[in-house]
C-alpha cells in the first residue's frame, strides 16, 4: 500500500516540479560573508577617518555586520551603517559622529517552526500588534513583512501551539537572513493539527480526523463569495446535499436532522436563510468550525450522523476591530469592542434587502426555494391570479467576554435567526367575483448561552456551560371569501447545562469527565377558524448523561476512548454509548486510523407534504415517545489509511453505519408508504477517497465517495429498498490558484449519480381509497434521476485603502454552464383526469452569479 501511494505521490510531484522548486527557493539563499562586531567597525572607522564616535555600549553590543568596504568615503560609510543597523549614525562635523537609537521602518522575515519536531508551521499567523498589518507563513513556515516599525511587537500564533510575542528588531538582519521562531505545542491539547492547509487556506485537519474551518484565514472555494460555513463543509468527502441545500446536509447517508449543530455550545434547530440556500451563521465573528463524522468525543451526543461545532472569537483585543460587507442579497456588519483590558463586547448583524429591491441572484434563489409551493402555484391554477410576495431574513449575534483573572473567564452569548415571508394572492373567478388570500410564514431560532472557564491548577480545569434555545415556525393562511384562517405552529424549547472537567495526568495523557442535563419540549399545533378545529400535541423529555474519556498522544500514537451513559427519565431508559478514536503512524508518510461510536437522538424531524406550511417549510420537529417515535440510535465504525508527503495528502476511508429507530414519517417518502406509520432502520456503507495537493500559490483536490444506503422496514413490502439519499457515486474536483498576492481564482465541479425515486404503476397510475384518490406507486425507489453535474467558479481581489482599512472584492458563479439538474421527482393525481398521475420535477439553481464587497478595519 505504501509503495503504491508513494508512486502516486511521485507522479503528482513531478507534475508540479517547477512550481515546487520555485517556492522552495524562496528565502533560502543566505550569505556566507563573515560578520564582525559593530564595536570593531566603529574602532576601524575612527582610525581610518580620524573621527570620534560617541555611543552607548549597550546600544551596539551584540550587533554583528559585514565590514564596510575600505574604499568608501566617510559619508558613504555612515550611510552603509545606517542601512545595516537599527541605529542612527549622524555626522555632527568633520570630527564628531553620534550614534542613537531611533524608530526606523524595516523589512523583516522569519521561519515559524515547531519546537518539538522542527517542521514548518504552514498557515501560522503573524500579526503586528496595534496595527492591521500581518502575514501568513507559507509551506516552509516563511513569512515576510515590509516597512514596519522597528519598535513593533509581533504576535505569532498557530492552532494547537503556544502564542509568542516577538520584538520586530529581534528579527531584523542586515543581510536579510530569515531567523527561526520556535513555537511549542500546547501541552493540554493532545488533539492537534495534523494538516495545516486542507483543501484551501483556513481549512485544517486535526489528528482525530475532525476538520477545522478557520474563517478568518479562510481562502476561496468555487462558487462562494464568502466563507459560508455550511456550504464549505460540503467540500469534504462523505458530506453533500442531494438538493444543494444547507438545510439538508447529508453526512454518510444521513438526513439533515441527524446533524448536531452547536453555536458556542447552544444547540441550534435551524441553520439556513432562504429556506436552506444560505448559511444562517455569520462567519466574520466565527473563530473556527469543527466537523466530526465519527469517533466523536463523549461530551457530545444527539446527532447520529455528525457534529458541527461552531466557535466564535474568544480573544479580547486591545483596539476596536470591525467590518462590513455587501452582496447581491444582503448586507452585514460586525464589531469587536474592547471595553476595558479584561472586558470586551462582540456584535454582528446581517439583513437581506430583498424586500426593498430584487436582483438576478435573488430571483434565482426565490424561484429555487419556492418552486414547489403555493407561492409559485396560485390557487385553482388560475393563470390570471395577481400575486405579491415579500421575503426577508436577518440574523444577529452578541457576545460579552470577561476575563476575571488569568485563570477564570466568563462568556455570555446571544444568537437570533429569522426568515419571514408575506404572500398575497387575488384573482377573478368564473362568476366574475374577486377572491383573495393572504398568508405569512415566519421561522426563527433564538439562543442564549453562558460559559465559565476555570483553571484551578496547572493540571486541572473545568468548564460550566448553560444554554436556552427556542425554535419557531409559524404559518398563517387566510382566505377572505370564506373568512377561514388556518394556522400551523411548530415550537421547540431546549434548555441544557453541562459541566466538564479535564485532568492532565502527564503531558501526554488527559482525562475528561462531565455531566449534562437537557430538557426538551416540542409543540405541534394546527387550528382552523371555520369550522372550528384544533389539534395540539406537546411533549417534554428530560435526559441525564454522564461521560468520561481518556485521551493519549505520544510519538506516533493518538488514542481517545470513552463512554457516555444516557438516562431518559420519562421512559426509565438507559443507553450506554462507547466511543473510540485511534490513529497510528507507521512511518513518516503512512498512518492508519480507526474510529467508532454509538450515539442516540431523541428529537427528529417529521416531513409533511406540500400543503404544510404553505408548501415551503415541510418539516416539523417531533420528540421521541418510546412508541411510534422511538429514540434513534446509531452504530458506526470506520477504518482508513492516510498518506502525507510534500504537502500531498491522500486518504482512503471505509465506513459502516447503522441507524435504527427512524420512522417513515421523517423520511419524506413519495411512494405507497407516504402516509404509513412505521419504524425501521437504514444501513450506509462505503469508501471515501481524497487526494489533496497544496502549495503556496495553489491547492487542488479530488474527492470521491462510493456508498450504498438501504432502508429496512419489517412491516413494508418490500422490506428493503434504497434510501431516499442513496447516492452511489459522488465526485468533486477543484483547483485554487493565486495569480498574484492579492488575486486568487477558484474553479471546481461536482458530479454524482441521481437520487432514487418511485414511479407510478404503468397503466394503473392511481387508486381510490374511499372518497380519496392516490397515486398508485410501483416498487419504492426503483428508479433514479439523471446524474447531477455542476461547475462553479470564484475570483477574489484584495486591496487596501490604508494600513488600517483593508478591502476585498469577490465574484462567484454557481452552475457556470446553466445545466438543468433535476434534484427531486414525485407524482400527483392529475386534477383534470383522476386516472392519471402528473410528474413534478424540482430543479437545481440555474446560472447564478453573485458579487460581494467587504471592508475591514
Amino acid at each position: 500500500m505504501e509503495k503504491m501511494l508513494y508512486s502516486i505521490s511521485t507522479m503528482v510531484n513531478r507534475c508540479f516540479l517547477y512550481i515546487l522548486l520555485s517556492v522552495s527557493s524562496l528565502g533560502m539563499a543566505q550569505t556566507n560573508t563573515p560578520t564582525i562586531p559593530l564595536e570593531e567597525v566603529i574602532t576601524v572607522l575612527e582610525t581610518q577617518f580620524d573621527v570620534k564616535v560617541s555611543y552607548a555600549v549597550n546600544d551596539v553590543k551584540d550587533i554583528f555586520i559585514e565590514k564596510p568596504d575600505p574604499s568608501l568615503t566617510l559619508q558613504e560609510t555612515i550611510t552603509y551603517l545606517n542601512s545595516k543597523t537599527l541605529l542612527n549614525f549622524k555626522l555632527l562635523d568633520d570630527r564628531y559622529i553620534t550614534v542613537s537609537v531611533i524608530d526606523k521602518q524595516i523589512n523583516i522575515c522569519g521561519y515559524v517552526i515547531s519546537l518539538e519536531n522542527a517542521t514548518p508551521l504552514f498557515g501560522a499567523t503573524i500579526a503586528v500588534n496595534n496595527t492591521y498589518t500581518g502575514a501568513i507563513a507559507n509551506t516552509e513556515g516563511l513569512f515576510k513583512l515590509e516597512n514596519i516599525s522597528a519598535n513593533s511587537v509581533l504576535t505569532i500564533s498557530f492552532l494547537g501551539f503556544e502564542t509568542k510575542q516577538v520584538d520586530a528588531k529581534q528579527l531584523f538582519s542586515p543581510d536579510s537572513t530569515c531567523k527561526r521562531i520556535l513555537l511549542g505545542e500546547v501541552r493540554e491539547t493532545l488533539n492537534r493539527v495534523l494538516i495545516t492547509k486542507f483543501l484551501t487556506t483556513g481549512l485544517q485537519k486535526l489528528i482525530d480526523g475532525s476538520t477545522v474551518l478557520n474563517t478568518e484565514a479562510f481562502g476561496i472555494l468555487p462558487g462562494l463569495i464568502e466563507p459560508d460555513i455550511l456550504q464549505s463543509i460540503q467540500a469534504l468527502p462523505g458530506v453533500e446535499s442531494v438538493d444543494e441545500s444547507i438545510a439538508n446536509i447529508n453526512v454518510r447517508g444521513g438526513t439533515n436532522d441527524q446533524n448536531l449543530v452547536l453555536w458556542d455550545g447552544i444547540k441550534m434547530y435551524h441553520s439556513g436563510h432562504f429556506f436552506g440556500l444560505i448559511s444562517a451563521y455569520n462567519p466574520y465573528l466565527t473563530d473556527k468550525v469543527i466537523v466530526t463524522k465519527n469517533g466523536t468525543s463523549t461530551q457530545y451526543s444527539d446527532g447520529v450522523s455528525s457534529t458541527i461545532n461552531i466557535f466564535t472569537k474568544d480573544k479580547i483585543n486591545s483596539k476596536i476591530n470591525g467590518g462590513t460587507g455587501l452582496n447581491l442579497i444582503s448586507t452585514d456588519a460586525f464589531l469587536e469592542v474592547p471595553i476595558t483590558k479584561n472586558v470586551a463586547f462582540h456584535i454582528s448583524g446581517r439583513r437581506s434587502f430583498t424586500d426593498v429591491f430584487s436582483t438576478p441572484t435573488y430571483d434565482n434563489y426565490f424561484n429555487r426555494s419556492f418552486q414547489d409551493s403555493e407561492i409559485n402555484t396560485p390557487s385553482d391554477n388560475n393563470a390570471n391570479a395577481e400575486t405579491s410576495s415579500d421575503f426577508m431574513f436577518y440574523d444577529y449575534t452578541a457576545k460579552l467576554l470577561v476575563d476575571l483573572n488569568d485563570n477564570h473567564s466568563f462568556r455570555a452569548n446571544l444568537i437570533g435567526i429569522t426568515n419571514n415571508l408575506d404572500y398575497a394572492e387575488s384573482f377573478t373567478t368564473s362568476e366574475n367575483t374577486t377572491e383573495s388570500k393572504t398568508s405569512n410564514l415566519s421561522q426563527t431560532n433564538l439562543g442564549y448561552g453562558l460559559q465559565w472557564n476555570g483553571q484551578w491548577t496547572d493540571n486541572f480545569s473545568t468548564q460550566l456551560t448553560g444554554y436556552y434555545s427556542k425554535y419557531n415556525v409559524d404559518a398563517t393562511d387566510y382566505r377572505v371569501e370564506t373568512d377561514q384562517r388556518l394556522t400551523q405552529s411548530n415550537e421547540v424549547l431546549d434548555t441544557g447545562i453541562k459541566i466538564n472537567s479535564t485532568l492532565t495526568l502527564d503531558p501526554n495523557l488527559n482525562v475528561l469527565s462531565g455531566y449534562q442535563l437537557n430538557e426538551t419540549g416540542i409543540l405541534n399545533e394546527t387550528t382552523v377558524s371555520s369550522p372550528e378545529y384544533e389539534l395540539t400535541k406537546k411533549d417534554v423529555l428530560i435526559n441525564h448523561a454522564l461521560f468520561s474519556e481518556v485521551e493519549y498522544r505520544k510519538n506516533k500514537t493518538y488514542f481517545r476512548a470513552g463512554v457516555r451513559v444516557n438516562y431518559f427519565q420519562k421512559f426509565d431508559k438507559l443507553l450506554i454509548e462507547p466511543r473510540l478514536n485511534i490513529r497510528q503512524k507507521l512511518s513518516n508518510r503512512l498512518a492508519l486510523k480507526l474510529e467508532g461510536e454509538f450515539k442516540n437522538q431523541s428529537a427528529t424531524q417529521k416531513v409533511d407534504f406540500q400543503e404544510d406550511f404553505l408548501g415551503v417549510e415541510n418539516r416539523r420537529w417531533v420528540l421521541a415517545d418510546n412508541g411510534s417515535i422511538p429514540i434513534a440510535t446509531s452504530k458506526q465504525g470506520s477504518f482508513g489509511v492516510e498518506f502525507n508527503q510534500n504537502n500531498l495528502n491522500i486518504e482512503v476511508t471505509s465506513f459502516y453505519k447503522l441507524v435504527d429507530g427512524i420512522t417513515a414519517s421523517n423520511q419524506g417518502f413519495y411512494n405507497n408508504f407516504q402516509y404509513v406509520n412505521a419504524s425501521g432502520s437504514y444501513t450506509a456503507k462505503g469508501i471515501e477517497f481524497l487526494a489533496n495537493k497544496t502549495a503556496d500559490v495553489y491547492s487542488t483536490w479530488l474527492s470521491y465517495t462510493y456508498s450504498t444506503n438501504d432502508y429496512e422496514f419489517e412491516t413494508f413490502t418490500p422490506s428493503k429498498f434504497p434510501n431516499n439519499v442513496d447516492i452511489r457515486h459522488s465526485l468533486s474536483l477543484a483547483f485554487n490558484y493565486d495569480l498574484l498576492d492579492d488575486l486568487q481564482v477558484s474553479l471546481g465541479g461536482i458530479w454524482r449519480t441521481g437520487k432514487p425515486y418511485t414511479k407510478p404503476v404503468e397503466g394503473n397510475e392511481t387508486v381510490q381509497n374511499g372518497n380519496s384518490i392516490f397515486v398508485n406507486y410501483d416498487t419504492p425507489n426503483s428508479e433514479r434521476l439523471d446524474e447531477f453535474l455542476r461547475l462553479d467558479a470564484s475570483v477574489n481581489y484584495s486591496f487596501a485603502f490604508s494600513e488600517a482599512i483593508k478591502a476585498s472584492l469577490r465574484a462567484g458563479v454557481i452552475n457556470l454552464t446553466d445545466r438543468k439538474n433535476n434534484i427531486n421527482r414525485y407524482y400527483e393525481v392529475n386534477p383534470n383526469n383522476s386516472n392519471e398521475a402528473i410528474e413534478i420535477n424540482n430543479t437545481s439553481l440555474g446560472l447564478t452569479p453573485n458579487f460581494s464587497l467587504r471592508i475591514n478595519f
